[in-house]
């Protein structure tokens, strides 16, 4: 008895060890390695270079009521080269090579893993015949050691899920983090290397947040919404009770894609592209030909301060026939009529207010060459969206600019795709506020050409000074550092894709003489800074923040920002320091542009036409003028034509940027 007891025991033990899957898929350049246990459990290691970044990260989809079970086989690995297309996205051809597998569990889900040379990746892939529901979704993200996270926390400590997705970057050991939900991306600093952690092909599930614990972040997720109610003013939406599972659904299915971006230079971080490719592609039933990105005279942050004028400005007629004369002069292609052209408190974006001819002032603006951009509210454009589409495509207007989701649930992301699709029907761009960052419906609906999720300029309306300590010190300061963080997130939230900063604001201010004005909004740092957001940013359509008057007074930036692409074919990080400064240049045919921008650090850089093909080019520079350490509207301009010989040197340039500056440059092909 005893013998057979042993054999038993030996028997189980080897069919136990013959059940775990352990397994390993190496990137194509053979630099990253993804180590992968699965039993009942999934765990999986990050070693790059030989250097384990990650530990053991634990994973797991739970659906209420389904079976358990093991993991029981693996793909062999193979490797995928595609080719792909993108629409104004940051390059207009991506070369795609990674290595795949696929973990299989009894279950009837399974796994799918890939690694690209600047990252991996898995996403679930499961359901059932019938309705399922997902319990939970276990993503942690188990560091090696207590590395300094890069985090943007909510704004919304009560409910930390529901808010605009606007924040600054707190930077921390991750044992010292806040104990509180941040948004994606986050970037960890392992030392020989950062790890961003994204996600992508996020479409009817909720989205990823994450709280660290240790040397963890963990992911949790908004559960499905229960019940609703509304925002007296905008007749916002808003979730008041929850249920007890995340996700819900019929069929089998894939789920987004959890995603690890390596990066060894900081440099590598704004150009890298897994979020698109790791998307599902393009839904048009076209080629996507009428979506025209392009530039915007934009209302809202200005305050609708034209001055000079026979008119009240305001939101009325007069004023919007304005800003057409202006975006028509300029070369602009659209204006937004932002929030008041309806009343936001009925909900209804059917009736407009009566101060307003909408459709001749659509009329005029198309006579004239310029677009209409209307904006609205998520939910009160999905309750009317049938009726909104066919009225207003009808009309001649080109598209929403559509805000304050505030919201990362199943529901709030179905809602973003059903927009999508129906306005993609009607032909009407969109430009997303007040949402989640890109999140792959950019590559999948191309009519989506940006989103917000960023610190945008509208916080230098509200940002009070303070006192602060630094160096000993006691300082008066602005609250938030707003130099800092426009050379911070075009390394970590630039990753995903584009972002609605809006930018263009010509009263411009040093660190010590900035103050909050809601009417005449100031900017923190020099004119030059605001010149290079246009080209450092990727963003196919970009608001001129300022308006007419102060424009037309400072016609040579004007100028120069109006003969700016929006759309580029090439973008290359020149040289940046996250956190400090960034260089950034970008390519249309074969013109190219260069901008940088730094904090509130003077420095100076060193730029190498090594970039550009041989031929002849003009260029036209913008930089800091000699004073803009005292007067941040100071500027100089200069003229230059440089000749790049076949097999010859390469030019230098040295450039100072002063306190909170920039430069930005163009440089055209002769």
């Amino acid at each position: 008895m005893r013998r057979y007891i042993s054999t038993f025991s030996s028997l189980l033990f080897a069919l136990v060890a013959m059940a775990q899957v352990n397994t390993s898929l190496t990137s194509p350049n053979g630099k990253l390695t993804v180590q992968i246990n699965a039993d009942r459990q999934l765990s999986y290691s990050l070693v790059d270079n030989g250097k384990t970044l990650m530990k053991d990260n634990q994973a797991d989809l739970t659906f209420t009521a389904g079976k358990s079970g093991r993991f029981v086989s693996s793909t062999k690995a193979k490797t995928i080269r595609e080719t792909l297309h993108p629409l104004h996205y940051k390059q207009s051809q991506l070369e795609d090579e990674y290595t795949q597998l696929t973990l299989k569990n009894s279950n009837g889900t399974s796994v799918e893993f890939r690694a690209y040379n600047s990252g991996v990746a898995y996403r679930w892939v499961g359901g059932s015949k019938g309705g399922w529901f997902v319990e939970k979704e276990v993503a942690d993200f188990q560091f090696a050691e207590d590395f300094t996270a890069y985090l943007p926390y909510s704004t919304n400590e009560k409910k930390p899920m529901a808010m605009a997705f606007q924040a600054t970057y707190d930077v921390a050991p991750l044992s010292q983090c806040r104990d509180l939900e941040a948004f994606l991306p986050a970037t960890v600093d392992c030392g020989s290397a950062k790890v961003t952690i994204l996600e992508t092909d996020v479409e009817s599930y909720p989205g990823i947040f994450v709280k660290a614990h240790g040397k963890m972040l963990s992911a949790t997720f908004a559960h499905y919404p229960k019940t609703f109610d509304y925002y007296p003013w905008r007749r916002q939406k808003y979730v008041t009770d929850e249920e007890a599972f995340i996700a819900k659904g019929s069929g089998m299915r894939t789920f987004p894609w959890r995603v690890m971006v390596v990066t060894h230079d900081d440099t590598e971080m704004p150009v890298n592209t897994l979020a698109y490719s790791l998307s599902s592609p393009s839904r048009l039933k076209d080629d996507g030909s009428w979506i025209r990105p392009g530039k915007v005279a934009w209302d809202w942050w200005n305050d609708w301060g034209v001055s000079g004028v026979d008119f009240k400005a305001g939101i009325n007629q007069q004023t919007y026939k304005h800003y057409v004369d202006f975006a028509s002069k300029n070369g602009l292609d659209y204006i937004i009529l932002d929030e008041g052209w309806y009343d936001p408190k009925s909900g209804d974006m059917l009736t407009v207010i009566p101060e307003l001819d909408l459709p001749g002032l659509v009329q005029y603006a198309n006579s004239k060459g310029v677009g209409v951009i209307l904006w609205t509210v998520f939910n009160v454009l999905d309750e009317q969206l049938d009726e909104a589409c066919q009225k207003y495509a009808a009309m001649g207007v080109k598209g929403f600019k559509v805000d304050f989701l505030d919201r990362y649930d199943q529901e709030g992301v179905d809602m973003i795709y059903r927009i999508a699709e129906r306005c993609a029907q009607h032909h009407l761009m969109l430009d997303y506020h007040g949402i989640f960052a890109p999140q792959g419906i950019q590559r999948t609906y191309p009519n989506v050409v940006n989103f917000e999720a960023v610190f945008g300029m509208e916080e230098v309306k509200w940002t009070e000074r303070v006192k602060a300590v630094r160096d000993g010190k006691q300082v008066d300061e602005p609250e938030k550092d707003m130099p800092q963080y426009d050379v911070t997130f075009p390394f970590i939230r630039g990753m995903v894709g584009s972002v609605d900063f809006t930018p263009g604001g010509f009263r411009n201010a040093t660190k010590a003489d900035f103050q909050p004005i809601y009417n005449n909004p100031l900017t923190m740092g020099t004119r030059c800074h605001q010149l290079a957001h246009y080209i450092v940013h990727e963003s196919p359509l970009t608001m001129l923040a300022d308006n007419p008057t102060i424009y037309s007074q400072q016609q040579e930036c004007t100028d120069f920002i109006s003969s700016l692409p929006t759309t580029f074919d090439e973008m290359r990080c020149l040289q940046g320091e996250m956190g400090k400064y960034i260089v950034m240049a970008r390519r249309k045919g074969a013109d190219w542009y260069v901008a940088g921008e730094t904090n509130w650090d003077a420095r100076d850089v060193l730029i190498t036409t090594d970039f550009l093909p041989v031929g002849s080019y003009e260029i036209t520079l913008f930089q800091d003028g000699v004073n803009a350490d005292k007067a941040a509207t100071d500027y100089q301009v200069q003229h230059a034509v440089v000749h790049v010989p076949e097999g010859g040197s390469h030019k230098s340039f040295s450039l100072h940027m002063a306190s909170g500056g920039g430069f930005a440059a163009k440089i055209i092909k002769k």
